[in-house]
Formats: structure tokens, sequence, C-alpha cells
């Protein structure tokens, strides 16, 4: 589709040139003022009439290994503009204002740009203004589809850039030019997994737009509004970091219905206190139903609720950013993936592959052994609170003054240290065990990485928590370790998560990239690459899973948990957006139709509250004294308690069953969207066969 030119990727046939003087114009507007005594190369040409465009976009930067040849540079522009059945990418390349440089400017052209679309099962605005399946033999009847910079969003096409060159392989055995003998590219191998472990290429990330960023930023975190601009957040950064920040203001605002009870729980009524803190006093006059049980039975609904209510706001945001219909494709082997290369029995063709046995070998032997010795760190840190919670106790015992009364909350403090610290490292080791694997798919990559980090997570956050509840029984202690964490782990998430990177950037980095409106386009994009690599939504998702924990498990022995909890995301909002628009470089993300896995991890916390706040409604001491005037056994209490728990679960269930997934309108568009498909599908086969 494309044509490679000469050596800088600027020459080719004079009817290219010809064809595209506005195109050869508006590549050095675009990279910048050159030199006034060099015209300087331009970008690699396209033989597609619909492809010619006055303007070329830069969308991402590759930048070279310190010791790559000019030679290899030139191959690699070339290569990079070639079509696909060549071993191409059908990329627009350029070399920047110095052809034996260390950077290459990637853009893309309308048909790549179109056929990528299709291959990802984007949904777009048919010209009766409904959303359907994009299909490239029917795109001029799609809204928008000769304008690439409204049809696509920023974040899609620049994902596709990347798309592309992933998906970039040797046609036959060739070597790369500047290379020694040894880097040989053999039939069917992945050419930019090959260039990265050759040094050839040591970074690819795709380029801030200076105006639309400011106009995000503006809308976003600058002013007094309360809303996001989750649309704008899309077309810039794509669906993943959306569909977050979607979350992130649905779960903040959701939590006000807690907050208010709790205030009112705790303002209004003396016995929440009396409850949990002094479990050896019985008031007589104290009502039947307490602050406590109402607290325990309204945070297991409102989990619920409010997961099934925003099922249905996801699939609302997933049909209108065009990711509702993603399709399921073979994926192609993960960058990482290694093993021998023979052919795939799928899909034909020479890759390397790499037996399941083995796998499950290295996850066997190693990856289950090293997440159990974590486990038992964390059991150790436990145990150390423990002798530290008693070493307090006696010194407060003896001592009984405000020094002491202060130091009571040393061991939580310390704990929760330990535990943050704890997990951070293992953050590091359950990534390289992921690595180690060997997963084929990205999406599998992603799965078992989640997954050891969500078992740790959950086991290093809440056991302490738990062992407190149902083995120590001990809820005055519950209710301080609860406070602490709340407090303690949101200031050091604050710190470590925003003020340190911003001082950094502040102090440190910023006064190195210094530029002003005179600098050269290329030395802005060089600038770019020294901002440290965005660390990805991880720890976002994991903060927030850790508060809806403890939100929906323990805040009956808490109530002003909501309310903290609330304090903290309102501006965690804020703090969040500001770090990924300024403190780090742009990420790449492929459009996703949810929050995958981590919806999944809310749901089963969901479910889990039930256990966990029956459990803390037997240890009410005003339940517990009811009990006992009605002659009720131990065995009956844990019992009727059990049914009670099975009964809560069903109006779960219940209520998971009323409140659809999705609204009924969007069923209908989905169902719309795969019939049209469907139908799209057997026309173009009836067409093949005549």
């Amino acid at each position: 589709m494309s044509k490679a030119g000469g050596d800088e990727g600027g020459g080719g046939s004079s009817s290219e040139t010809a064809q595209q003087p506005e195109a050869k114009t508006s590549a050095g507007k675009a990279l910048g003022k050159l030199s006034a005594t060099t015209i300087g190369p331009s970008w690699t040409k396209v033989s597609c009439p619909c492809c010619v465009s006055e303007r070329v976009e830069p969308l991402v930067l590759v930048k070279l290994g310190e010791k790559v040849r000019p030679e290899t540079k030139r191959w690699l522009v070339r290569l990079i503009g070639a079509p696909q059945k060549d071993g191409g990418a059908a990329l627009l390349a350029h070399p920047g204002e110095d052809a034996s440089g260390d950077l290459i400017v990637v853009s893309a052209p309308r048909c790549t740009l179109l056929k990528a679309t299709e291959e990802l099962g984007l949904c777009k605005t048919y010209r009766n203004k409904d959303m359907e399946a994009f299909s490239y033999n029917d795109r001029d009847h799609f809204k928008d589809s000769d304008n690439m910079e409204v049809f696509l969003t920023l974040a899609e096409r620049q994902y596709i850039v990347r798309y592309e060159l992933d998906g970039m392989r040797a046609q036959k055995d060739l070597r790369i030019p500047g290379l020694s003998d040894s880097y040989i590219l053999h039939h069917r191998s992945n050419i930019w997994r090959k260039l990265v472990s050759a040094g050839v290429i040591v970074d690819t990330f795709p380029l801030h737009n200076p105006t639309k960023l400011k106009d995000l930023s503006k809308a976003w975190y600058s002013g007094n509004q309360l809303a996001q601009p989750l649309d704008s957040v899309n077309g810039y950064f794509g669906t993943p970091v959306a569909f977050y920040f979607s979350f992130l203001d649905f779960y903040t605002w959701s939590l006000l219905p807690p907050a208010i009870l709790g205030l009112s729980i705790t303002y209004f009524s003396g016995e929440v206190q009396k409850e949990i803190g002094e479990p050896g006093v019985e008031d007589d006059s104290a009502p039947a139903v307490t602050g406590h049980m109402i607290q325990a039975i309204f945070s297991m609904l409102w989990s619920t609720v409010f997961m099934e209510l925003w099922k249905r706001r996801s699939a609302t945001l997933s049909y209108r950013w065009g990711t509702l219909t993603l399709a399921d494709r073979f994926a192609e082997p993960r960058p990482g993936f290694h093993g021998n290369i023979g052919v795939n029995p799928v899909t034909g063709r020479m890759e390397p592959l790499f037996p399941d046995w083995q796998r499950d070998l290295r996850m066997a032997l190693v990856s289950v052994p090293v997440v159990g010795l974590f486990l038992g760190l964390v059991v150790l840190g436990m145990l150390c609170f423990y002798w530290g919670e008693a070493q307090v106790q006696q010194l407060h015992k003896d001592w009984d003054s405000l020094l002491s009364q202060t130091l009571l909350y040393i061991p939580s403090v310390l704990h929760i240290v330990y535990t943050n610290m704890l997990g951070n490292v293992y953050r590091m080791v359950a990534q390289s065990l992921t690595e180690y694997e060997n997963h084929r798919e990205e999406s599998a990559f992603e799965n078992h990485l989640t997954a050891k980090v969500l078992v740790f997570t959950f086991f290093n956050n809440f056991a302490v928590l738990f062992h407190i509840a149902f083995f120590k029984q001990n809820v005055p202690l519950l209710r301080k370790r609860l406070a602490s964490l709340l407090i303690v782990s949101q200031l050091v998430n604050q710190v470590t998560e925003v003020v340190i990177p911003y001082l950094v950037d502040r102090f440190i980095s910023a006064p190195n990239r210094a530029e002003s409106e005179d600098d050269p386009q290329e030395d802005k994009y060089r600038n770019q690459s020294t901002l440290p690599v965005f660390p990805g939504l991880f720890s976002e998702y994991i903060e927030l899973l850790v508060q809806f924990g403890y939100l929906s498990l323990f805040s009956c022995v808490y109530p002003l948990t909501a309310v903290l909890l609330l304090i903290n995301n309102v501006t965690e909002i804020r703090t969040d957006a500001y770090k990924i628009c300024k403190l780090f470089r742009k990420p790449f993300y492929a459009p996703v139709a949810n929050m995958g896995v981590w919806q999944i991890a809310f749901e089963v916390l969901s479910f889990v509250s039930v256990v966990s706040n029956c459990w803390l409604l037997l240890l009410s001491p005003r339940l517990q004294q009811l009990c006992q005037e009605g002659g009720m056994s131990g065995t009956n209490i844990l019992l009727s308690a059990v049914l009670v728990e099975h009964g809560l679960i069903l109006v779960k269930v219940v209520l998971a069953v009323v409140i659809p997934d999705e609204p009924d309108w969007i069923r209908k568009k989905r169902e719309r969207i795969e019939y049209t498909s469907m139908r799209a599908l057997r026309e173009q086969k009836l067409h093949q066969e005549s």
C-alpha cells in the first residue's frame, strides 16, 4: 500500500513525488523547523490515491539504540512503509531531521487505519446514526470515514500503529543490514521483537498532542468542575483509562449513601461506641435493632446494587465508545513469548511454540512455591503485629499516660508500612514469575499476573482483619486496626503515587527538558522520551479493590469508613488525572469492552461481604444479649446465622437477576449489531462464491 523511497525514505518515483507535494511540505512542518540550508528527508510515500493527504499526523516515536548504523535505520524506515504482503507495516515513517539520528516518527495512512479498525472489531457510527461493526468493504457508508482524526480517536490511531508494528513478520530468511550475521530474521519470525532484542529499537511510545492535552487538562482537573470529561479521556488515552476513571467516578459518588448512613449512626446514637468499644456493658433500654446491624445489612445490599448498576453503566459506555462487540480474534504471540520455531496447528504458520506441560511445570514448581513464600511473609508480619500489640498494651497498662495511649497505634502503623512494602516487592516478583511462565497470548499473561496479585493482595490486606474478627473476636481491636488502615494507607498512597513523582519531575526531570516554542519539533519529541513510563492501572485498581473490601466487609464496626473513602476519592480523581497527564509518558492502550477481570474481583468481594457481615453481626453484644434472653444455645445461634447468611445470599442473587446487566435499549442495539455483522458476512461469502 505504501512504497519505500530512497535511503532516507524520501525517494521514490517521480509520479509519487508529484502526487504528494503537499505531504512533503507538511512533513517538514510536522517535524518542526528544519535547517534553512537543507530540505531534509520526508515521509515514506503511499501509492493508494485515497491515502494521499495534505497533512501527516505524527503518532508514534521509535527510539533507536545509540550504536545503530545509518544503513540499519534506512532499512527499518523502508520496512515500516512497505506493504504487509512484503513483511512491512504499511505505515508512514519519517527518519527525522537527521537521517542518521536515533529517532523515527511513525504515522498511518487511511487504508491501514480502516483495515485495522475492522480487524479489531470496533463499532463506528453508520449513515443512519446507529453504531455498527465497521466493515472495510462498506467504509463509504460510515460517518466521517474520510477523516481519520474524526473517525478514530487519537488513542485508537496510535494503538493501531503499535498493532501493525508488532504484527510485522519476515516473509523469508534475511539478514538485518548493519548487524552481524548472528542477527538473522527467520521466516515468519516477529521482526519488531527481534529488533528490540538486538538493541536496534530501545523504545516505542505514542506522542502527546500538546493542544489536545492542554484542553483535556483544563476540562479535567484544572477547574472546579465535578463531572469528568470521560469522552475526551477515552479519545486521548483510550478505553481502559476511560473505564477506570468512569468506575472511580461512579464508585466515589456511590459512597454518598453509606457515608450519610455512617455519619447518622455515629452522630445520632452512641450505641456503636458502646457496642464495639465496651462489649461488657449491657443496656436493657437499648433498641433491638442497632446501628451495628443496620450498617452490616446495608453494606451487603449496597455492594450488590452498586455492582449491578455499574455493569449497566459500563455497557452504555462500551456502546458509546464503539467497543460493545469487540472481535474475539486468535491472538498473535505476545512480544515476550519465546520457544522453538514450528508450525502452529491453528494458523498453519511458522512461529515460536512452547508446550503447555512445560508451562504447567513452571507454575507448579516455581510460581506456586514463591507465592506461598510471600504468603508466609504476610503471616510473619501478622505475628509480629500481635507481638507488638501485646507489648504496647502492657506498656499502656503500666504507664497509663497520653504518650502510652499514642503508642497503641504504633504496631498498626508499622504493620501497614510493612504490608505496603511487601506488596510493592511482590508485584515485581509476580511480574517476573509470569514472564517465566511464558504465556503465548497477552490476555493469558495479564490474567495470570492479575490472579497472582489478587490472591496476595486479599491475603496481605485482609488476613489480619479476618483473624481479629473471626478468631480473636476482638471488635475494638478490629475497629482501631481499620481506622489506622484507612488513614495511613491513604496518606502513603497519595505520597508515593503523586507527591514523590511530582517532586522528582519538578526538581530533577523538568529542568532537563525545558523547551521553548522556537525549539525544533524533534527536540520536543525527544523531551517526551525522558518522561518515566506510565506504570499502568494495576496499582490503581488494587487500591480501589482494597477500599471496596474495607467498606463492604468491615464497615459495620467503623461506620465512618465510607466518609473517609469519599474524601480520599474526591481528591484521588484529580490527582490521578494530573499524574497521567503531566508526570508520565503517554501509554499505549488497546480498546476494551469493560474492566475485565477487575469487575469479577469486585463481584467476588461483594459475595464475601455476606459471610463477613453475618459473622460480625454475631459479635454484636446487643444481638448476643437478645439470643441469651431467648434461651438460644451457641449451636442454635450459629445455625441461625447460617440461615440468615443463605437468605441474604438469595437476596443478592435476586437483586442481580432483577437488575439486568445492560439496559434494554443496549441489548437491542447489541443484537442489531450482531445481526447486521452476520448478514454482511453471509453476503460477502455469496459474493466470493459467485
